[in-house]
């Protein structure tokens, strides 16, 4: 895997996981259809999946309602005027003739009544109603001029007062009576002309009320807007068990979509938009992430399979959900996902982990009748989950994952309270009984589990977890006491040096846990020859003293390798090792190359250097420098801050122009805080002390 370029990985697993999370799925996003035909009997009791509009019901009942809208009516003054102004043409009309009479002289009353009739021809053709008979015609043409004018002032008076009334057509008899009646009343029209006054009275009567065309269309319009769509809501029963399935039954299966014969492509887009998404935002969190690559690869893998750990199990779930009356979802391991992946990558992980096991336990986790999502089993996944986040603590000891559990149970069980709170459903004991057992549960099986697995990937992946690192830093750990028993001198040195490191490396940014554990074992390698090290030397005696310098190397750069070895061999994490093998790098033997060049040797500076490698690690730069500090201050005889701090700037000098750090990511300026760091540290251990009396 070393070889794989984490980009390529990253594309290939986010691609192949994809696809599986795609078909698992799938399978709960589609709805239980059914084979059924119209006018048979339904085998079982059917639920609408979602809420739809029942389309044709709803235009049936618009069309009702506009339908039993009445026509709206206004008052029109111009009805008045229009039917006077007829009156007055056609006495007009009676008056031209009566003056072309007078004109010439002996005009027969044929040819009087045939002008008029000809001056009256347009208006007959538009007002048909208003068609005078030949003899009231000529009752007019004989009558006094005087009498003319009167029975037009009157009519105009009568008509004028009855249409400035309001009514419809309903009504029009009645005023037509009216008209007739004051016209009959009348003492100044002349007898021979009452059948013209009411005639022409009696047919110049119309309703004065018409037809408001807009206000009707506008009325109609609304009594459509005000009829609500008719929908089938969702967990609406369409159809019981053993009822007649009729036309109008069959058109609202048909609409949820329940039929056997409905296919539809948007689950199967909508689920592979949802997957996309998830993957992509996967993607986006893994490339930005400014990590080494090597972690990376095994974060991604990682992060997948507890990923598909969850899925599977929401999926084992979902099988067996229908069988029971309660929310069995709620037996699902909040924290899970999280509480591993934040032990295992870390936090900024984790919180993605949470948010993409909600969403997807809400689709998964759905019942029957449920919309898009199960919203009460996302948000109970997603608090769980935060809420063991933020308790959690980064060392990840049992204890605490076990803490970390019952605060998640708490928080279930809030949450469960709030569910069935606002349910506003009555639950029998049995039912809360499951409820409270179920959020406690979730809660404890989350830490259980997250403790029961945490080996697996740690072995499995080689990682080296906090968790881990806290139990190797137990002083009951067999190669602890195998330093402290063997070399307890060594052994005290090595806690210095651990403390040093971790405060170095905490104030850069670098794993300061990794770093103490890292110098506890440093130097394993000195309990294969402890006696050739000052620090386990007793009563003055100095083993090197009797020895060549060439022999004296050889023992003392034996012990880089020979503690890389031990730790092998207990398969130590390969972490630790590489802090064994490299926290000398390839520095120089100084004191025995200058001691075999006094002897007279012929002697290169390479024979007396560690064969290395370098640091690779800022970790392992820091130990190096801890480790070399802590020995030279602990040989002077008054240390005081000035001299520890120039004993240390002239160790980290010696250390960075040897090029020591050239394959590290230590900066100058990360040296410079490290360096600060060491002699705060070294300045509260070898602070001065009162002198007691004897």
């Amino acid at each position: 895997m070393r070889k794989v370029k984490f980009t390529f990985l990253l594309l290939v697993v986010i691609s192949l996981s994809s696809i599986l999370l795609f078909v698992l799925m799938y399978g709960n996003s589609t709805n239980e259809t059914y084979e059924i035909s119209a006018y048979e009997i339904s085998p079982k009791t059917i639920r609408s999946p979602k809420t739809i509009e029942d389309t044709e019901k709803t235009e049936l009942e618009r069309v009702r309602a506009e339908q039993a809208v009445p026509a709206s009516y206004r008052f029109s003054e111009d009805i008045m005027k229009n039917r006077q102004a007829i009156i007055s043409s056609i006495f007009t009309a009676v008056s031209e003739v009566k003056m072309e009479e007078n004109k010439e002289t002996g005009m027969t009353a044929g040819k009087k009544l045939k002008l008029l009739r000809g001056k009256l021809e347009g208006l007959e053709k538009e007002q048909s109603f208003l068609r005078l008979s030949d003899d009231q015609l000529k009752q007019l043409l004989t009558s006094d001029q005087t009498e003319i004018d009167n029975l037009h002032e009157q009519l105009l008076t009568i008509i004028g007062e009855e249409l400035s009334k309001p009514f419809k057509a309903d009504q029009l008899s009645t005023h037509r009576y009216e008209v007739e009646r004051q016209i009959r009343q009348s003492s100044i029209l002349p007898s021979g002309l009452l059948d013209v006054a009411l005639s022409l009275g009696r047919t110049a009567v119309v309703e004065t009320e018409v037809i408001d065309e807009e206000l009707t269309e506008k009325n109609k319009a609304d009594a459509r807007e005000s009829i609500e769509p008719i929908r089938i809501l969702q967990g609406q029963v369409i159809v019981r068990e053993g009822q007649l399935i009729d036309r109008d039954i069959y058109q609202q299966l048909k609409l949820s979509g329940v039929l056997t014969n409905q296919s539809s492509i948007k689950p199967i887009l909508g689920i592979g938009l949802f997957v996309l998404f998830i993957s992509s935002l996967i993607g986006i969190h893994f490339s930005t992430w400014s990590e080494n690559n090597q972690f990376k690869k095994k974060a991604v893998l990682m992060f997948y399979v507890i990923i598909f750990a969850v899925v599977v199990l929401m999926k084992i779930i979902s099988y067996i959900d229908n069988e029971f009356d309660v929310q069995i979802a709620f037996l699902f391991p909040t924290a899970l996902a999280p509480m591993l992946i934040k032990l295992l990558i870390n936090e900024r992980t984790a919180i993605l982990s949470v948010i993409i096991t909600a969403a997807t336990a809400g689709i998964m986790l759905q019942e029957g009748i449920a919309a898009i999502l199960q919203m009460e089993v996302a948000l109970y996944i997603l608090f769980g989950g935060i809420v063991s986040i933020y308790v959690l603590s980064a060392h990840g000891r049992r204890s605490t994952i076990l803490q970390s559990s019952l605060a998640v149970a708490a928080s279930n069980t809030i949450f469960i309270i709030f569910y069935l709170l606002m349910t506003q459903t009555s639950y029998t004991l049995p039912e809360l009984t499951f409820y409270a057992v179920a959020a406690i549960s979730s809660g404890v099986l989350s830490g259980a589990l997250t403790i029961g697995l945490l080996p697996f990937f740690e072995s499995g992946f080689q990682l080296l977890s906090n968790m881990r690192l806290v139990e190797l830093s137990n002083p009951n750990h067999p190669l602890l006491k195998k330093i402290l028993v063997e070399t307890p001198g060594t052994y005290h040195h090595s806690v210095m040096v651990a403390n040093l490191a971790d405060a170095a490396c905490e104030s850069i940014g670098a794993n300061g846990l990794l770093a103490r554990v890292g110098s506890y074992y440093h130097d394993i390698g000195k309990t294969v020859h402890p006696g050739f090290f000052i620090e386990n030397q007793h009563a003055g005696q100095n083993l090197h003293d009797s020895l060549p310098p060439e022999k004296s190397r050889d023992m003392i750069i034996a012990h880089a390798e020979d503690g890389a070895k031990i730790l092998e061999k207990h398969h130590m994490p390969a972490e630790l090792i590489a802090i064994a093998r490299q926290h000398h790098g390839t520095s120089l033997l100084k004191f025995f190359y200058v001691k075999a060049k006094e002897q007279g040797s012929d002697v290169a500076e390479d024979q007396f250097r560690y064969p290395g490698p370098k640091p690779q690690t800022k970790e392992i730069a820091v130990i190096m420098i801890a480790d070399s500090v802590e020995a030279a201050v602990r040989s002077m005889k008054e240390p005081t801050p000035d001299k520890i701090a120039a004993l240390v700037e002239a160790i980290v000098r010696s250390k960075v122009e040897d090029d020591q750090f050239e394959e590290c990511e230590l900066s100058m300026k990360e040296i410079k805080q490290v360096k600060k760091v060491i002699c705060e540290t070294l300045n509260g251990i070898f602070h001065n002390r009162i002198e007691y009396p004897d």
